[in-house]
């Protein structure tokens, strides 16, 4: 925990040295990101990391890239008998690992912007037993082209602010997945980014 925070605080820091140089810059960003995606069809929350990385056209419109990988859900059953019950907590070991690309329509420059995004990509649903680490999320990638892979959707929209190159963004939408039929789901991320 004390390096996650060390990172986190050193790479602010080096961000406050360096936006005198950056603040006229907006090419583009690079992220990273806490994902939720709220899973319709069976009514299950998950939540993962991912990044995102996008190139700016004009001030208005740029095209995204993003992955995210969410970590194995924990369920709970129980049994209520007359004379008292028990509760089983389990692994679902069920992983998701989604990619995106697409264009987004921002409000222009400025330290806050609105935007919207129509993303199309994949979403890779997928059971492993393994703890979720770097090789498991690597491992994912990988053998992306031998599992299933159903088509995505992504429109949304958001919000993000910035004091020079460093920011914060939150955005929301449906998440579509085609998989015998359209599959609507909740999707939230937020976390900072970087304009260069």
């Amino acid at each position: 925990m004390r390096r996650v925070i060390f990172t986190v605080v050193t790479f602010f820091v080096a961000m406050a040295c360096f936006a005198p140089f950056a603040s006229a810059q907006n090419h583009g960003q690079v992220g990273a990101f806490v994902d939720y995606l709220r899973l319709a069809q069976t009514d299950t929350n998950f939540i993962g990391l991912g990044g995102r990385a996008a190139f700016n056209i004009n001030r208005y419109i740029g095209f995204e890239a993003e992955m995210s990988y969410d970590f194995d859900q924990v369920f709970s059953e129980g049994f209520a008998p007359p004379g008292g019950g028990s509760v089983t907590v389990a692994r679902s070991n069920l992983r998701i690992l989604e990619g995106l690309f697409g264009p987004t329509l921002s409000t222009g420059h400025g330290p806050v912007r609105l935007f919207v995004t129509v993303k199309g990509g994949f979403m890779n649903f997928r059971f492993d037993p393994r703890p979720a680490t770097f090789d498991t999320f690597s491992s994912s990638v990988t053998d992306l082209r031998s599992s299933d892979v159903d088509g995505a959707l992504y429109p949304g929209g958001g919000v993000e602010g910035f004091i020079g190159p460093v920011g914060l963004r939150l955005d929301a939408g449906d998440e579509i997945y085609f998989n015998g039929g359209i599959h609507n789901n909740l999707r939230v991320t937020f976390g900072p980014s970087i304009r260069f």
